[in-house]
C-alpha cells in the first residue's frame, strides 16, 4: 500500500529523488508553457521514451496508472467537439495526459522514503506553522494514494459488473468510500506502530 515503486529496475532509479521532481516540475512548468498540439505530443512522446527502457511490464504498468483518467479524457474530448474547438481540447488532453504520466513515471522510480526526505527539505521554512516531517508524509501519500484508490474503484466496479447486468454508475461510491476509509485506517495503524509521522 505504501509504496508504487515498480519492481522493474530502470536507470531512473539510479537518480536521486532531488533531481527527478526539480526535473518534473521543470517538465510540467514547460509543458503549461507550450500551447500547441504539435509540442505537447512530442512532450508526451519524450516522457513514452523515458518508460521503454523499462521494458513491456513496466511501460504496461505505467498506462495501467493512466486508466483513471480516460473519463476526464472523455469529458474534455466531448465538450471540446461539442464547442467545435478541437485544438483547444487536444492541447487540454495532451497536457493532461502527459503531466500525469511523467509524474507517475517519477512515482514508479521513486522510494516513498526518498520522496518524503525531498518534501521535508523543502517544507522546513514552514516549520513554526507545522511540522516538516508531517507535511512531507501527508503530501507523498496523498501521491501514493491516488493511483491506489483507482485501483480499488476499478476493482469494485468489476465486481458489480460481475453481479449485475446494470452499470455501477452511483453505486459504486459507497463501497469504494468505505475501501478508502479502511485503507486509511490500516495506514494510521501502521504509522502509530512505527512511532507516528514525527
Amino acid at each position: 500500500m505504501l509504496t508504487l515503486t515498480s519492481p522493474v529496475e530502470t536507470h531512473l532509479h539510479r537518480v536521486g529523488a532531488p533531481v527527478k521532481l526539480a526535473a518534473l516540475a521543470l517538465f510540467t512548468f514547460l509543458l503549461f508553457l507550450a500551447k500547441t498540439p504539435v509540442i505537447l505530443f512530442l512532450g508526451l512522446v519524450l516522457v513514452a521514451l523515458l518508460y521503454a527502457p523499462g521494458g513491456v511490464a513496466f511501460a504496461r504498468h505505467g498506462l495501467r496508472m493512466l486508466r483513471p483518467l480516460w473519463p476526464f479524457v472523455a469529458i474534455v474530448a466531448v465538450w471540446h467537439g461539442w464547442t467545435g474547438d478541437l485544438a483547444g481540447g487536444a492541447v487540454v488532453i495532451l497536457r493532461m495526459v502527459t503531466a500525469v504520466a511523467a509524474a507517475n513515471l517519477v512515482t514508479m522510480t521513486t522510494r516513498l522514503s526518498d520522496m518524503i526526505s525531498v518534501l521535508e527539505t523543502i517544507a522546513v521554512p514552514l516549520t513554526p506553522i507545522l511540522p516538516p516531517r508531517r507535511l512531507a508524509l501527508a503530501i507523498a501519500l496523498v501521491i501514493r494514494f491516488i493511483p491506489v484508490l483507482g485501483e480499488k474503484v476499478e476493482q469494485i466496479s468489476m465486481a458489480l459488473r460481475a453481479r449485475s447486468a446494470r452499470r455501477a454508475g452511483w453505486r459504486i461510491l459507497a463501497p469504494a468510500a468505505l475501501a478508502a476509509l479502511d485503507d486509511a485506517e490500516h495506514v494510521a495503524e501502521a504509522l502509530r506502530a512505527r512511532g507516528g509521522a514525527g
